[in-house]
């Protein structure tokens, strides 16, 4: 079999760019070491977050790093094990706070997020996704007026880039929209254009098969490496190398492993998520909850709920700390007394995370056959279909819809 591209990764990100190159009439083998949607893209909260345009590192937040030591359970923490493998990072991340990084930060990721959400319109079209979408809009939730006043500049920086939103002062105000949370929240803003899918490895699923069904292949390996030819890039796997034209690198959180052994070095690290999932009939649930002073979002999964979030920079060889799982549990039946905490699951997934919040799209530096598509946070599934766009505009030598310097590897 003559492959023109290989995908590594069968993550929402490299499910979609291998379906986005097949169906342009490129043949595809998508590689995994374990298979569609086994890591981050299977137990993520579901959503497509395009209101997302802040960055984790914004000015001032040094400030807090402190107090991230301090509490291993809260709501964005390091493990002290890891704070001294993750000082070169946090430092990169501290220059990305700086107001000049963090405006251009803001921008790259506005120009990413509207070229995304209409990439997913068409990836739903596409492959008659829409029963797989739950249209029913997002909550941003506030313990009293003092944290609803300290969030109002990101809303204005939102309503700047034309998302639409709602403001509710009142606890009855929620109600009408979400009934059964504490008083305690007595302001929130509710986005109406949000989204979510009914179960995210479910949907990485459904595209798996549709890129199947016109012709593309996906195989179990493990990789090794990566090298560079003048006409061409080999992937050394267990079983030998596999030669293509192109390769593209989708392997989120050890993706940066695999760059490295043709001589990038990309400040990659890894977010660690954590969630609890309840099976159906655990709450009244009608829309996306989001805790942002607790870290933690409540949504809706094959008719369950899912309780999950905050970021633990840790790595990818700790031990998982389940009692964040069991914490952000504790919370949520505590903002939402009908809640019922029994039979639930508890995971944890790896993100890949850059110092400012922006994947890395575009080819290596080492070489245009080689090609990279991963570093996206908590946002893979939001912004897979537009990066698949994006890669393969890339693969036919086409002008990409947003200009993609913002998101090239030689930024660091």
């Amino acid at each position: 079999m003559t492959n023109d591209i290989i995908v590594i990764g069968a993550g929402i990100i490299g499910i979609s760019t291998a379906l986005e190159l097949q169906r342009r009439g490129h043949q595809v083998r998508v590689l995994d070491r374990s298979g569609i949607a086994a890591e981050a893209s299977q137990g993520n909260a579901g959503a497509f977050a395009f209101t997302d345009i802040v960055p984790l590192a914004t000015p001032g937040i040094m400030r807090k790093a402190p107090k991230w030591l301090l509490d291993p359970l809260g709501p964005l923490s390091i493990p002290p094990a890891y704070a001294l493998k993750i000082a070169p990072w946090m430092l990169r991340f501290w220059r990305a706070s700086w107001q000049d990084r963090y405006t251009a930060s803001v921008e790259a990721q506005t120009q990413l997020m509207t070229h995304s959400r209409a990439a997913l319109e068409r990836q739903i079209t596409a492959t008659n996704g829409e029963d797989m979408m739950q249209r029913e809009g997002q909550l941003q939730l506030y313990e009293g007026e003092k944290e609803f006043r300290a969030s109002l500049s990101g809303w204005e920086l939102r309503r700047a880039n034309g998302i639409d939103f709602q403001m509710l002062e009142s606890p009855e105000a929620i109600a009408e929209i979400q009934p059964g949370l504490d008083p305690r929240f007595t302001h929130a803003v509710f986005t109406p254009g949000w989204m979510n899918t009914v179960d995210p490895q479910t949907w990485t699923q459904h595209l798996a098969k549709a890129f199947i069904a016109l012709g593309g292949r996906i195989d179990t390996a493990n990789i090794h490496a990566l090298k560079c030819h003048d006409s061409a890039a080999v992937v050394h796997t267990e079983n030998g190398p596999i030669t293509a034209p192109k390769v593209i690198v989708s392997a989120g959180a050890w993706s940066h492993h695999l760059a490295l052994t043709i001589g990038d070095k990309i400040p990659l690290e890894t977010e660690r998520g954590y969630n609890t999932t309840l099976p159906a009939g655990a709450f009244p649930l009608r829309t996306h909850l989001t805790f942002g002073g607790h870290g933690f979002v409540v949504t809706k999964i094959n008719g369950g709920v899912r309780v999950g979030g905050a970021v633990e920079l840790g790595g990818l060889t700790l031990k998982p700390n389940y009692k964040r799982a069991d914490t952000l549990l504790h919370k949520a039946a505590k903002f939402m007394p009908r809640l019922n905490t029994s039979g639930g699951k508890q995971w944890m997934g790896f993100r890949p995370s850059l110092p400012d919040s922006l994947p890395v799209i575009g080819p290596s530096p080492r070489s245009g056959n080689i090609l990279y598509a991963f570093g996206h946070g908590h946002l893979g599934l939001t912004q897979s279909a537009g990066t698949a766009e994006l890669i393969a505009a890339l693969v036919d030598n086409a002008t990409p819809t947003i200009p993609l310097t913002a998101y090239a590897a030689t930024r660091f």
